[in-house]
């Protein structure tokens, strides 16, 4: 499918959806503490999001009818789950990481980001692997601009992690975002033959979702009986970092900082 490229008044609708993005992750981020469970970090999400009239994108998906799909209006993925964790029962401790993915709906447009929050006191490896997938993230947004190919950036992202001592999760990526949640291109944080193959220019007016997933140990990963958590094989921490950005005349604008249009 054709990559499509958004006006500058879609791109601001989407940084309005962006703005409530921001804030729900900001809301959970400071309900996380030992004893907290995800579920209870969902229900804070949807609360804000209903006060804030938007529709989260990923409850439901991908039908979107009531009752199927994704149950919850995030995805809470602690520890050895890389991404897509269901909210529920597990309570967090002190040491864990947790990996919080937001994403909704506003006037038919969509903003995604994630963090990945420390449960009290952490490690110090377990710190350096937050630090190198931050940093992943910033030197995507760093090298973002108009006629750069993608497969530059991503192999500056995966050079990175690997030298922190890290691996990149290679069965995820990032992706196009804008009326639905997922549209091309394909957003990798590495290179293979294969990404290469997908490879394409930025240019102004596209609208990218770039969200780095990183692991402790090997980077191969499994999909739990729940058909939504993905785990990493080895069950050593993973970390995931995202934000939603809009390629400009001049370079790259991120939708999901929390600046107001």
């Amino acid at each position: 499918m054709p990559i499509i490229l958004k006006s500058k008044r879609e791109i601001e609708t989407m940084r309005r959806a962006g703005v409530v993005v921001h804030r729900v992750l900001n809301l959970m981020g400071q309900a996380v503490r030992p004893g907290a469970t995800t579920l209870e970090l969902d229900q804070i999400a949807g609360a804000e999001m209903q006060r804030s009239g938007v529709r989260s994108s990923s409850r439901f998906y991908p039908t979107y009818k009531e009752g199927e799909g994704f149950p919850g209006y995030t995805c809470i993925s602690v520890n050895e789950e890389v991404i897509h964790g269901v909210p529920g029962p597990r309570k967090l401790k002190e040491g864990d990481i947790v990996s919080v993915d937001v994403n909704v709906f506003l006037e038919g447009w969509v903003a995604d980001s994630a963090s990945t929050f420390k449960v009290g006191r952490i490690s110090p490896k377990v710190q350096k692997l937050l630090d190198a997938t931050q940093a992943a993230l910033q030197v995507a947004i760093g090298n973002a601009k108009p006629g750069r190919k993608w497969s530059d950036i991503a192999r500056l992202m995966q050079w990175g992690v690997e030298q922190a001592g890290f691996n990149v999760v290679r069965e995820f990526v990032g992706h196009g975002v804008g009326r639905t949640m997922h549209e091309d291109p394909k957003v990798p944080n590495f290179v293979t033959p294969e990404s290469g193959r997908g490879d394409f220019v930025l240019r102004p007016g596209m609208t990218i979702a770039v969200e780095p997933m990183v692991v402790m140990g090997r980077r191969e990963v499994v999909l739990l009986e729940d058909d939504w958590t993905v785990v990493t094989e080895d069950r050593l921490p993973a970390a995931h970092f995202e934000h939603t950005l809009a390629i400009t005349d001049t370079g790259v604008d991120i939708l999901t900082d929390g600046r107001s249009p």
